[in-house]
């Protein structure tokens, strides 16, 4: 059985684009990606591509080593169960054959992967721990590096940079995958032209790399490390996203210039999956808002009308459109996006500024009543949906979030993980649409997550506490055989007299030593030999007795005939001596064999008297432990379950919160806008003159649209 690399490891982790602003860079979506035992009570999924490094971490043994088998098959009925996506039977039986020590010698791949599938599972703690020891020893050197690499990933996720930068910095050579997938190199020599291409995991550290440099606000640097990936076939396109990001936080005139020409070939570039279509809007809002915050507002334009209007971002570019238009002295035009966007769902923060953009528009076009009617409309929207959120965060509050969302999307089997992922159905709720953005965001998919994750441990432990009831009625069974059993199996032994047995083995071998000494054909002979044997002995009984009477004389002749038939006997027992003695031998070895046989049995058998009935205590004994452990893991994992369903809830009512600030925050400039156009509604009339445009208040377009860089996803 050969180690190959998973094509999907792990279950599918929320990447959020929909949700993200126009220019935050693409998340990576790692290349393949790797359930917790019942050692841990609080799992969570911890986003995009973790139980890739389970994967990566069984991903060969050695630089530049060939693929080789498995030697324990232990281990391989771990990644058996580790690439049917069953990772919660994978750990659990692999920390298992670890116990026992049943892993040599994969001892080093198999920590790895146990740590990168507890990682998966946010068993952060654990899994560093795991990583340290593998690091402190004296693990291989690909091992210890790709160790070092997952201790990084681990830090950055944990919000530790400079200690995530630390890890990077302990790496020795480049990431090598020695299970490369099809079209990846080997980590064995390069003989092409150039340097030699980088393996994923290579990849995904330059990325992370890449990341912590804009963390520390050194675009330039995170440039440099975008530039040598954007030629990747695997990561390319996301890696030129990226670096197009970076290059326009630099500032530089000339590294504005040439991120904004990368931005605009990701914008124009095919898009054969709905992933690159959605990376391609992401690239043209991105370009077109920076050309916004860079006062071009005709490039602006260029760009955002490329970008679909049935898409992701398609409310970003709208309103994007409009404030380029209202920068070009051109409000009708602005109207028309404006328009269009207003009359879409207003769950989006976008649609609620095109709300207040709409009457600003108007009143630049001079047409004052139409634009309070607006304004007034819009605040009136306004206050019915905060009336709609309430609602929703009372039902939300008495839990019918939570539990709709269990009760519509059940949890699928372990291996499932499309059934264990999706949420396919939502429940019914006042004003559910106000909860479509707040699934998506990748906090909410993972505190569910985690909350599956729990649902999956109470049914676990219910099982198993199911389980023990048949196993005591096993063990039950067993104690009524064993005893009804015993009786007879005693009057069996007790009628063997294995002492008698040896004494007569003793007796024989005597016998055969002595034959063997005298060479004593005669006793081997067989019955009808020592019949002869016998008559022989009786004929010269018969003569002896004969001989000094007057019969004797008459008997020289048959005296004669019996010696010859002694000596026909004797020869023909001594014919034969070799091949009986030999047989004889070989029976007396079969007989000390059965012997041992016998005594063992005998010895199992009062073995067995004195211990099975201990042995059925501590079976009973351990079913006690067990059902005890079981019956205090219970509650503890309802107790969890109730704070991931709390904290669940508490996630989505911030959220709900947050849009009800939002509201608040349009609602008082569409205030103000009305008062403004009615104080010089009224100045008017006072003055019967006509009085300038008022200067009404609406969101104005955002300026920081390049926030730091992610890793870029592979598609």
């Amino acid at each position: 059985m050969k180690t190959q690399p998973p094509a999907r490891l792990g279950r599918p982790r929320p990447t959020g684009r929909a949700a993200r602003g126009p220019a935050q860079p693409a998340p990576r979506r790692w290349p393949g990606c790797v359930r917790g035992a019942l050692l841990a009570l609080c799992l969570a999924a911890v986003g995009p591509g973790v139980l890739a490094m389970a994967g990566a971490a069984q991903d060969g043994t050695r630089d530049g080593a060939l693929p080789s088998p498995v030697a324990a098959p232990h281990y391989g009925d771990t990644l058996f169960r580790f690439y049917q996506d069953q990772h919660f039977s994978a750990i659990t039986g692999l920390m298992v054959s670890q116990h026992f020590g049943r892993i040599a010698p994969h001892d080093d791949e198999a920590e790895l992967l146990r740590g990168g599938m507890m990682l998966g599972y946010g068993l952060h703690e654990q899994a560093a721990a795991v990583f340290d020891r593998l690091i402190e020893g004296r693990a291989p050197a690909a091992v210890r590096d790709r160790a070092w690499y997952f201790l990084a990933r681990l830090r950055h996720q944990r919000g530790l940079p400079a200690q995530a930068q630390e890890a990077l910095d302990r790496i020795r050579a480049p990431l090598q995958s020695a299970w490369p997938g099809p079209g990846e190199p080997r980590a064995t020599a390069w003989f092409g032209g150039g340097p030699a291409p980088l393996s994923p995991l290579e990849e995904d550290r330059q990325l992370l790399q890449a990341q912590l440099m804009l963390a520390r606000q050194e675009p330039a640097a995170a440039a440099l490390v975008l530039d040598a990936l954007k030629g990747s076939a695997t990561a390319g396109l996301y890696a030129r996203f990226n670096l197009g990001v970076a290059l326009i936080k630099t500032g530089e005139p000339g590294a504005v210039e040439r991120g904004t020409a990368l931005l605009d070939g990701v914008g124009q570039a095919p898009g054969a999956t709905e992933e690159l279509r959605s990376l391609r809007d992401r690239a043209n809002v991105a370009l077109g808002f920076a050309a916004l915050q860079g006062k071009k507002p005709r490039e602006a334009r260029v760009a955002l009308q490329r970008v679909r209007l049935n898409g992701a971002q398609a409310n970003k570019a709208l309103l994007g459109y409009g404030w380029a238009a209202s920068e070009l002295n051109d409000p009708a035009l602005a109207l028309v996006p404006w328009t269009e966007l207003a009359a879409r769902e207003v769950t989006d923060a976008s649609v609620l500024e095109a709300h207040i953009a709409v009457p600003y528009a108007m009143s630049e076009l001079g047409a004052y009543g139409a634009a309070l009617e607006r304004y007034r409309a819009a605040d009136d929207t306004f206050s019915r949906e905060k009336r709609a959120l309430d609602a929703s965060i009372a039902a939300i509050r008495g839990g019918a979030l939570v539990q709709g969302l269990l009760a519509r999307n059940p949890l699928g089997a372990e291996s499932d993980l499309g059934a264990w992922a999706r949420l396919d159905t939502l429940p019914e709720l006042p004003h559910t649409a106000h909860l479509v953005p707040l699934l998506a965001e990748h906090p909410f998919q993972q505190a569910f997550r985690h909350l599956r994750d729990l649902q999956f441990l109470r049914g676990n432990l219910s099982q198993w506490q199911a389980s023990l009831g048949s196993f005591t009625d096993m063990l039950d069974n067993r104690k009524a055989a064993f005893a009804s059993r015993l009786p007879a199996v005693r009057a069996q032994a007790g009628a063997v007299n294995l002492p008698g047995l040896a004494a007569r083995r003793d007796a024989l071998a005597a016998e055969l030593s002595r034959a063997e000494g005298d060479s004593d054909a005669a006793v081997f002979a067989d019955a009808r030999e020592r019949a002869l044997l016998e008559r022989i002995e009786r004929a010269r009984a018969t003569l002896a007795q004969a001989q000094g009477t007057p019969e004797g004389a008459d008997l020289a002749g048959a005296s004669e005939r019996l010696r010859l038939a002694a000596g026909a006997l004797t020869w023909q027992l001594a014919q034969r001596y070799s091949e009986r003695s030999w047989a004889a031998k070989k029976a007396l070895r079969d007989t000390d064999l059965s012997l041992a046989a016998a005594r063992e049995r005998d010895a199992a058998l009062l073995k067995a008297q004195r211990d099975e009935p201990a042995r059925h205590e501590r079976f009973a004994a351990r079913i006690a432990e067990l059902g005890a452990r079981l019956q205090a893991l219970q509650p503890r994992v309802a107790a969890l379950d109730a704070e991931a369903q709390a904290a669940l809830q508490d996630l989505a009512v911030a959220g709900l919160q947050g849009q009800q600030e939002r509201l608040d925050l349009y609602a008082a400039q569409a205030r103000l806008a009305i008062a403004q156009i009615l104080d010089r509604a009224q100045l008017a009339q006072r003055s019967d003159k006509p009085v300038a445009a008022p200067a009404a208040a609406p969101a104005a377009p955002p300026t920081a649209i390049l926030p730091p860089a992610s890793p870029g996803a592979r598609p």
